[in-house]
């Protein structure tokens, strides 16, 4: 029987990379009318490269983009991509089709909800907000609750500990099969990898189940209930 099921967050239940992408574009685009010396391809180029070096949530890209290129920072610059950035961040965050139905038939069925997630506390708190989920996790794991990253098992023990279920009790829901499948399934918990949201053109995720759209993690819980109580 589930009990319990937990959910990446960026790419499985938030489209986390198109708003990055977004957010980038219009950044660039907003330094560039500030006065910004490079092509928008160029200047692209050069934050995914510090992105790459520094973690996808790095919260310093713009300051270190305009150290590297220019030795200092032109503020009129830098403000404006900020700005440029964070307009955009909040028009293209979207939650993937079918996510707030899904969640809310999972809660009506008495499964807890849980999200772990490798992204900074904030950052991954600001997202819920924004997107009102605030409310609807039992328990939120970020990368501070432990200091470890999946799939090191810590941030998933911590998190069946919270929702008080044993690993066999759960299910991981997660885009990144090497992370968030490996590490549910080091515990023994059952894992459904969300293809919808992989930009690895995973061939093999070792997944248990894979959806291609979040309603289909419906039918699994059902079929995977029956299996148990037959």
């Amino acid at each position: 029987m589930i009990r319990a099921i937990i959910f990446d967050l960026d790419n499985t239940l938030v489209d986390f990379m198109a708003m990055k992408e977004a957010a980038i574009e219009a950044a660039v685009l907003a330094m560039i009318d500030a006065g910004l010396k490079l092509s928008k391809e160029e200047a692209k180029k050069k934050i995914y490269r510090i992105y790459e070096e520094e973690g996808i949530e790095d919260q310093k890209v713009f300051d270190k983009f305009l150290n590297k290129e220019f030795g200092t920072i032109d503020y009129r610059i830098h403000a404006a991509g900020i700005i440029g950035y964070r307009r955009a961040r909040e028009a293209a965050l979207v939650l993937y089709p079918h996510t707030h139905l899904v969640l809310m038939e999972l809660l009506k069925r008495g499964i807890k909800l849980a999200v772990v997630s490798d992204a900074p506390r904030l950052q991954a708190w600001l997202r819920l907000c924004q997107l009102n989920l605030h409310h609807i996790f039992d328990v939120v794991i970020t990368f501070e609750d432990t200091f470890k990253r999946k799939p090191d098992p810590e941030p998933f023990k911590l998190a069946l500990q919270r929702l008080q279920v044993k690993p066999q009790e759960a299910m991981m829901v997660g885009d990144w099969a090497e992370r968030d499948i490996v590490g549910a399934k080091l515990l023994g918990m059952q894992t459904v990898f969300a293809r919808y949201g992989d930009r690895f053109g995973t061939k093999n995720s070792g997944a248990d189940y894979e959806i291609d759209d979040i309603m289909q993690l419906l039918d699994i819980v059902s079929r995977t209930d029956e299996a148990d109580s037959g």
